[in-house]
């Protein structure tokens, strides 16, 4: 008996080194994706997982970063008014659309959309694509993070200068140059609404020149736009 303990002793022994060894890896990493994000509170997201995948891929990579007093206000108004109406009162994750999105998917009604420009700022910053509950996870808790330390407006300046308009084409300015030939400061209404009415899916729904679907929700989007700008839910960022 007292050999077999010896042996099992020493057979534990190497296994405790390596889970060590890999806990204090991990505790490094999660301390320096950390500094990283504290660090991106100044300075611009040098890129992303998916511009890296657009170049593999051959695509014409586009991208200009602007600070957010270069882009145009009725751009703010309109991604607000498409992709999350209470950015300004959440922190970070709209656990109301959440709680609604759930509702709709038990009562096997569509489902709706519930990730706020907060976790997909995250999404574009640290992580990837798809991945399920991981990389949802992980994008819930940076999002958290980033709403207390980088604060809304900065938020949405680093969404406005990493989300894909499709054709390789990231950030606002690039977009506004490419689809209307002019900066992003100079966008107008109806511009803004059609570059916020392709998001959800900007290879396949197209600003140049926009089909029925995406006029029509321009449109849609032109109106919700006022109704941001009026109603101030768009004044923790502007």
């Amino acid at each position: 008996m007292a050999k077999d303990t010896g042996m099992s002793q020493s057979s534990r022994g190497p296994v405790l080194k390596w889970t060590l060894r890999i806990l204090k890896i991990l505790a490094a990493l999660f301390v320096l994706v950390h500094l990283y994000t504290l660090a991106l509170k100044w300075v611009p997201v040098p890129g992303t997982i998916l511009m890296g995948q657009r170049i593999i891929e051959g695509e014409d990579f586009r991208r200009v970063i602007v600070p957010l007093e270069e882009i145009s206000p009725n751009l703010v108004y309109a991604v607000i008014a498409a992709e999350d109406a209470r950015f300004c009162e959440h922190d970070g994750i709209d656990f109301e659309a959440v709680g609604q999105a759930l509702e709709e998917r038990r009562q096997g009604r569509s489902q709706r959309g519930a990730s706020t420009i907060t976790q997909q700022t995250a999404k574009n910053a640290f992580f990837w694509n798809g991945g399920g509950f991981v990389r949802k996870g992980g994008e819930a808790w940076f999002a958290i993070f980033i709403d207390g330390i980088w604060g809304k407006r900065r938020v949405m300046e680093q969404y406005l200068n990493t989300i894909e308009w499709g054709d390789g084409i990231f950030g606002a300015e690039a977009a506004a140059r490419v689809r209307f030939g002019k900066h992003a400061s100079e966008l107008t209404e109806r511009e803004a609404a059609l570059l916020a009415a392709v998001l959800p899916n900007p290879h396949e729904w197209r600003v140049d020149p926009p089909g029925n679907y995406v006029s029509g929700r321009a449109g849609t989007l032109q109106s919700r736009l006022r109704v941001v700008s009026n109603d101030g839910l768009a004044n923790c960022v502007l």
